[in-house]
């Protein structure tokens, strides 16, 4: 399958999903390898699928956890400079929504580990968020409306350009 995205002249776009895991009043989170900062479980929405089963399909790949989607949070359209890898120096923009999700209860996997990209599994206290290196950052500003609240946020976030 193809992720829904693509790559033209200095700039890249992609549609994504993230996940809010939430179990015990933290947040499951990825530690990135490049750079140290922490960001959410997810990935490309492919070419024919939903973003709701994009993102279960997501944690399960990255994580062995079985979780379902419990709500749209976040509807997030992302500007910022690629660092790393394949985007390293591009003009990046995605779209990106975000789900509060519940893990199920016959789940074996605890998120305790690694991703299956090698990347350390987090679980950082809600409280404790504001004050880590997230991207996107604006996971620091919005966490107790995301965590809280019943309407979904629409986020326009250029501040990472």
């Amino acid at each position: 399958m193809y992720d829904c995205g693509f790559t033209k002249g200095n700039n890249w776009f992609r549609y994504r999903t993230g996940a809010f895991i939430i179990k015990d009043n933290k947040i499951l989170f990825v530690k990135s390898k490049i750079g140290g900062y922490y960001y959410m479980l997810g990935g490309g929405v492919h070419l024919g699928e939903t973003s709701e089963k994009c993102i279960e399909r997501e944690v399960f790949e990255e994580t062995g956890i079985k979780a379902q989607v419990e709500r749209l949070a976040v509807v997030c359209e992302n500007f910022f400079k690629g660092i790393g890898g394949t985007i390293d120096g591009l003009d990046c923009h995605t779209m990106e929504f975000y789900y509060v999700m519940k893990m199920q209860e016959d789940n074996v996997n605890t998120g305790d580990g690694m991703t299956d990209d090698g990347e350390a599994l987090v679980w950082l206290p809600i409280e404790e968020i504001p004050n880590n290196e997230i991207k996107p950052s604006f996971i620091k500003d919005y966490i107790d409306e995301i965590v809280t609240g019943e309407n979904v946020l629409h986020i326009i976030w250029e501040k990472d350009r």
